[in-house]
């Protein structure tokens, strides 16, 4: 019963979408069938006079216009291209058991099989209709049960395409993910029906020519004309939009109630899973791969790192303990033919969606394996983000010493970036040789203060201190920031899309920005952080590693070191450098030597 009301709520909505468009067409067709009483009232003298004959002259002309205008919108939206989601194809001879077991699964459903499947470098399944023309070549001849009739196949009739989440077939189980893709394929049954796949059609249709319509770049009679086809196709979505909503919303309903009764139990379970590896990978991509992908590298193995992130997870968190234990059933990525290389078209195209990286590999955007991020990634980094901060000291022309007359190291220093940041005493002179700060005030000021109380004096010098106290920050932050956005503008552009064409706007990438971008004192910290990380490496063996959950890290004697940054923060936000010289003297870091950068 409740398959059958899902699937019946859904065809009454379709109906409702396919009725606005019988709707705009009679509209369309009005003044033509006015046109058309008049012209034979006419030629019959039943309407007769100047009255009529006037209205004949114009109604005739605003028929043809109207026909015309409503001609070219029908074919806007026919002709224009839907979007389709960014995903990498899996051709069937590369994963005959992943299509075996979603047409065992389509046949216990009682549903039609998917046309074809392809993953999606995200947490997330669905059904993807792309039986328009733009997305792909016709059908192979071959398949065709009677020869020469390529008329027989007609695309329209082809099932819609399974999009998988990649991080699922990497940490889920076969039976986990059967359970999670049981409510996705059932939805094929509804999808199959012709009302139903009509509407569809007609929603992606008005949806491709409202962005047909805002298109740029065109000339200003090609622009005013798309304009016009836009707000249609506007007017027209906003009018099925409901019934769209609804009609997807009882499509889902008859799907998951007849998902019901196949692996319901375990799809319980699945469920879990599928909310960890949510968390896994974003956690993946916002602290290790973006890292790699800023420094012209992308991780080549993103999905087999997130069964490394989650195992991670599972050591550290109670609450994720027995996860681990699944490990030793067998993987879905095991129904793949090679997973190691759909793992890089995956990775490749998730740096190309969060990141806006080149669609393929080169020079200035290599692949880099895991075995290889301390050194490639995360030594690179540090010392580009060091050297960047001793270019802009340069720039604002900062000593190398705190006494101009002590002869300078060999290279530069941490001890450069702590005497710079670091509060200067009061005093006549300031520790660094700069400028002191705001000395005590005049006599009259005095005066007129201690009059009022003992303590204003103490409250205005402080307030007068508080801007010179941040001043050096927010002039050597100021500093990076534009720096970091001359080497940007600087940089080699994205390349340009791969040969069979995408379907989404390189001009808008990346779709799915994975960070806000850093304010001047994130990047400060960012950046005084790596200083410390070289010095460490330098002077006190330290090395570079990789955390599965919080990205770069420094290793201290074999450990990583999990307390420097607050004592970062407290040098750039306070200006207070003596919790970071105790830790530096504690890890037997020598902040006067000199280190290597880049």
């Amino acid at each position: 019963m409740g398959v059958e009301a899902g699937a019946q709520a859904a065809r009454s909505r379709a109906l409702a979408v396919l009725r606005i468009r019988s709707r705009a067409l009679a509209v369309a067709l009005l003044p033509a069938a006015a046109a058309v009483i008049l012209l034979a009232g006419g030629s019959t003298d039943h309407l007769v006079g100047p009255f009529w004959h006037a209205a004949r002259w114009a109604m005739t002309p605003l028929a043809v216009l109207v026909l015309l205008a409503a001609a070219a919108i029908a074919l806007v939206v026919a002709r224009a291209r839907p979007a389709v989601s960014p995903t990498v194809p899996i051709a069937e001879d590369s994963a005959p058991d992943l299509y075996r077991m979603v047409r065992d699964l389509a046949d216990r459903l009682d549903v039609p099989a998917p046309s074809a499947i392809a993953l999606t470098p995200d947490c997330d399944s669905w059904l993807e209709d792309r039986t328009h023309p733009a997305h792909g070549p016709p059908p192979a001849a071959d398949r065709d049960e009677i020869a020469g009739m390529r008329g027989a196949h007609r695309r329209t009739a082809a099932a819609p395409v399974l999009v998988i989440g990649s991080p699922f077939l990497w940490w889920m189980r076969v039976g986990e993910l059967r359970a999670v893709l049981a409510p996705v394929v059932a939805g094929t049954g509804p999808s199959a029906h012709p009302d139903i796949a009509a509407a569809r059609r007609f929603v992606r249709g008005l949806d491709a020519a409202v962005a047909v319509g805002s298109t740029p770049g065109r000339c200003p009679l090609t622009r005013a004309v798309c304009a016009s086809v836009g707000w249609v196709a506007r007017l027209l979505l906003r009018s099925c939009r409901e019934h769209a909503a609804q009609m997807e919303r009882g499509v889902a309903a008859a799907a998951s109630e007849r998902a019901q009764a196949v692996d319901y139990g375990l799809r319980i379970v699945a469920q879990e899973q599928v909310g960890l590896a949510y968390a896994g990978w974003d956690r993946l991509l916002t602290r290790v791969a973006l890292p790699a992908w800023r420094m012209g590298r992308w991780p080549s193995r993103l999905d087999a790192g997130v069964v490394a992130a989650l195992t991670e997870l599972s050591r550290r968190d109670r609450l994720a303990e027995g996860f681990a234990s699944r490990l030793g059933e067998r993987p879905a990525c095991d129904l793949l033919e090679e997973p190691g290389t759909v793992d890089g078209a995956a990775s490749l195209l998730a740096a190309r969606l969060f990141h806006g990286g080149p669609a393929e590999p080169g020079p200035d955007w290599a692949p880099v394996d895991w075995d290889e991020y301390p050194e490639e990634v995360v030594d690179r980094k540090w010392r580009t983000d060091a050297a960047r901060l001793h270019r802009v000291l340069d720039t604002l022309g900062v000593s190398h010493t705190p006494d101009p007359t002590t002869q300078p190291a060999d290279g530069p220093t941490l001890s450069r970036i702590l005497n710079h940041l670091s509060t200067p005493p009061p005093g006549p002179a300031a520790a660094d040789g700069e400028q002191a700060p705001q000395g005590p005030p005049a006599a009259d000021d005095e005066c007129s203060t201690a009059g009022a109380g003992g303590n204003n004096t103490a409250e205005g010098e402080a307030e007068a201190e508080e801007p010179a106290e941040n001043e050096r920050t927010a002039t050597l932050a100021a500093g990076l920031t534009a720096e970091l956005a001359r080497e940007e503008a600087t940089a080699t552009p994205a390349e340009q899309t791969a040969p069979d064409a995408a379907f989404w706007d390189d001009a808008t990438l990346p779709l799915f920005p994975l960070q806000p971008p850093r304010t001047a004192r994130e990047l400060l910290a960012d950046h005084v952080t790596a200083m410390v990380c070289c010095a460490a490496m330098d002077t006190a063996g330290a090395t570079p590693g990789l955390d599965w959950l919080d990205g770069p890290s420094l290793l201290i004697n074999g450990e990583r070191a999990t307390d420097l940054t607050p004592r970062v923060l407290s040098l750039v936000e306070d200006g207070d450098p003596a919790p970071l010289r105790t830790w530096l003297l504690e890890s037997g870091i020598r902040p006067e030597k000199p280190v290597r950068l880049v």
